[in-house]
């Protein structure tokens, strides 16, 4: 069928929030580059950039309201929270090993899959009054989201800075231990210490990014997001046939092909 006006608008303000969600991100980061280009911090400067995030969030609002409907602000608000909860998380880090990989996962889905499944939902709402469809929708989203993250941080360590948009091995540079890093601190527990100092004395981001390399922890990455992936189908093919099924099947292989 159409598309509804209102759920062009969900897709509309789920951008603006990803969009507001990297300018701050990248001042968070101190990024100089996103997606190949010079950042918003590094062109205009700090303050700028987190008021030109602001800005946007702010646009987002009004056009959710517009929409008319408390449910789907109400499910679109939630993303916002979570970008925020997210970020703390980010900041956290677990010194229990067995806690870290869950750690990571909940960062994951609060910071990139929330948005998808949450924006899939909203618009599951607005098309249908199914409850089960928008559980549907929702758990489709989620699976789509994390595997979209885990791949993103495997490229990290497989793509050149050309390709990629941003600088490679930027995480390990923030002090962050992504998927591809956890697994390889099972072969290599040497890396505990790494993780808890962030990564931060000199030559522990070139050491740990050659233990991941050396390790199968970008293998095991791309394999859980694989799993992820085969969940979202599995959740989506729950609905009956229909050539938007089918794209959003292949929307899943197309987050564990792409290489940049």
């Amino acid at each position: 069928r159409e598309v509804q006006a209102s759920q062009r608008s969900v897709a509309i303000i789920a951008e603006m929030i990803h969009t507001a969600s990297l300018v701050h991100d990248d001042v968070i980061d101190d990024a100089n580059s996103r997606r190949g280009k010079m950042t918003v911090n590094r062109i205009w400067g700090e303050r700028k950039a987190v008021l030109a995030g602001d800005f946007i969030l702010s646009a987002a609002s009004v056009a959710l309201a517009r929409i008319g409907n408390t449910t789907i602000i109400s499910v679109l608000a939630q993303v916002i929270e979570d970008l925020v909860r997210g970020e703390f998380l980010q900041l956290g880090s677990k010194e229990n090993e067995n806690e870290r990989f869950a750690h990571y996962l909940e960062k994951t889905f609060k910071k990139t899959a929330s948005l998808i499944a949450n924006s899939c939902k909203a618009v599951s709402i607005l098309g249908c009054p199914d409850p089960k469809v928008h559980e549907i929708a929702y758990q489709y989203g989620k699976n789509v989201g994390i595997a979209f993250q885990l791949i993103d941080d495997v490229l990290d360590f497989t793509s050149c800075a050309g390709h990629l948009g941003k600088p490679a091995a930027a995480d390990l540079k923030l002090g962050l231990a992504t998927g591809p890093v956890l697994f390889a601190c099972q072969q290599f527990p040497e890396m505990n210490a790494m993780i808890m100092r962030r990564f931060s004395k000199p030559g522990d981001v070139e050491r740990a990014r050659k233990y991941v390399l050396q390790s199968d922890g970008v293998q095991q990455t791309t394999y859980l997001a694989q799993r992820y992936c085969h969940e979202a189908t599995r959740e989506i093919s729950k609905l009956r046939p229909s050539p938007e099924r089918e794209a959003l099947i292949q929307l899943t292989e197309m987050v564990l092909m792409r290489d940049k």
